[in-house]
């Protein structure tokens, strides 16, 4: 059986595993937000920075990408993944229902926010969120990057996501 794995943020434009076949999709029931401090790629624990998590919300559903991981890959990217995206605990690891564009039903690999981690923050308004993200810097870089790259990602293959896009005009405002 195939492996997939769903990108909604850095997974988008910076996988780090060989893709067999990229499908946009849609996951029932979780909203792509920053609302998730980052303390290590995107920040630090000084000044932390935001990225992207999915939040649990029955009436939402996320747009993004199932990506089909190459026959004989999976042990090495599930492996990756997880030192990836577990670094510090605020993400879960689930198996979940996706709809591919093409009618697809399939199961995924999908990393979501845990609400009860000290790293969740959801619910910031959209001004504190560009002023952090304008402002942190991790050890992957700036975290205007991730947003920057995530946006034109999203747009690049043709999905819309309204609070990214008014979030890269505000940052880039604010960066200059």
């Amino acid at each position: 059986m195939a492996m997939w794995v769903f990108g909604y943020g850095s997974l988008l434009w910076n996988p780090g595993f060989e893709i067999a076949e990229s499908v946009v999709a849609r996951l029932p029931g979780y909203a792509r937000s920053f609302c998730m401090r980052s303390i290590h790629h995107r920040g630090t624990e000084q000044q932390p920075g935001l990225v992207l998590a999915l939040d649990e919300k029955p009436q939402h559903a996320c747009t993004g990408m199932a990506l089909r991981v190459c026959d004989g890959c999976e042990d090495e990217t599930l492996a990756y993944l997880r030192e990836r995206e577990l670094i510090s605990s605020a993400y879960i690891e689930k198996i979940l229902d996706v709809t591919l564009a093409d009618g697809r039903q399939i199961q995924a690999v999908v990393y979501v926010i845990d609400e009860n981690h000290d790293q969740y923050c959801g619910g910031l308004p959209l001004e504190e969120q560009a002023q952090i993200i304008a402002n942190a810097i991790g050890n992957r870089g700036p975290n205007t990057e991730y947003l920057y790259n995530t946006a034109d990602h999203l747009r690049t293959v043709g999905l819309q996501d309204a609070e990214l896009d008014w979030l890269h005009t505000r940052v880039k405002a604010i960066a200059g």
